[in-house]
């Protein structure tokens, strides 16, 4: 059921995409600052994001002016190592990944082993190359599972362009490994939600998502139960931007009042 702009103000928890929505590149969009510093503790971020922690993410975006403590931002790389670890202790993992990430696999004690792997660990890698993709399609040919931060193909850079995501390296993985069925942690599949609604103990129902992309952000929201609003170019999104909905939110606000 459609909802309208004021549920952003009242929703008991409000879970928001990171890339096109509150920020691009990690700065804030029009809107985004506001919007949490209104919400405060309602606020969670729930992002596809698979090269930074959330220690590091919050640190970053306070200094934009989006001020979230890391216990509330959720992100899909981050989720597929600590289900990793906890999931498949000592499991031998190939692990194709950049960023934030090959340190934190190893603060969580993730074995790191390309001969013999059990598991591919698949996340953003801008290092990604033909050599890597051979010791993937040889270890998936061999039995290992493959494990997917997102399916994203890109995410909005900061001149507008796309920037290619994880899901353009499953691709790739896809085209040397065709029968390989990846365990995705990133939206539109339940884990990152989840996570997020377990965090600020809410129901579905009394949670709302908000985003820019109608198949990842939506569809996995409303897939859970959870409301969700759509903002952006898209022909269905209630807004053009942060700064435009909450605009329309407080007017239709005042309007009930």
């Amino acid at each position: 059921m459609p909802i309208g702009p004021q549920r952003l103000l009242s929703a008991e928890v409000v879970l928001a995409d990171l890339d096109g929505c509150l920020a691009i590149d990690n700065h804030p969009l029009p809107g985004a600052v506001d919007l949490a510093r209104r919400l405060g503790s309602r606020l969670h971020i729930v992002s596809n994001n698979s090269t930074d922690t959330a220690e590091r993410l919050s640190d970053v975006l306070a200094a934009g002016g989006i001020r979230i403590e890391a216990a509330r931002i959720h992100l899909a790389g981050e989720i597929l190592l600590r289900r990793l670890a906890l999931e498949r202790p000592g499991a031998p993992v190939s692990l194709a990944a950049a960023g934030e990430m090959p340190a934190l696999a190893e603060r969580l004690g993730i074995l790191r082993r390309d001969e013999g792997a059990a598991i591919v660990a698949l996340c953003r890698d801008t290092g990604f190359d033909y050599d890597r993709l051979q010791v993937i399609a040889r270890l998936l040919a061999k039995g290992a599972e493959l494990w997917v931060a997102n399916p994203d193909m890109v995410h909005p850079g900061p001149d507008g362009l796309p920037v290619p995501e994880t899901g353009s390296l499953l691709a790739a993985v896809h085209s040397v490994a065709p029968a390989a069925v990846p365990r995705i942690f990133g939206k539109p599949e339940a884990a990152l939600f989840q996570a997020a609604l377990d965090a600020a103990r809410a129901k579905p129902q009394n949670a709302i998502m908000l985003g820019d992309n109608p198949s990842t952000d939506v569809a996995g929201a409303e897939a859970l139960g959870i409301p969700a609003l759509l903002i952006g170019p898209h022909r269905d999104a209630i807004a053009r931007d942060l700064d435009s909905l909450l605009s329309l939110a407080l007017e239709t606000q005042g309007a009930i009042l």
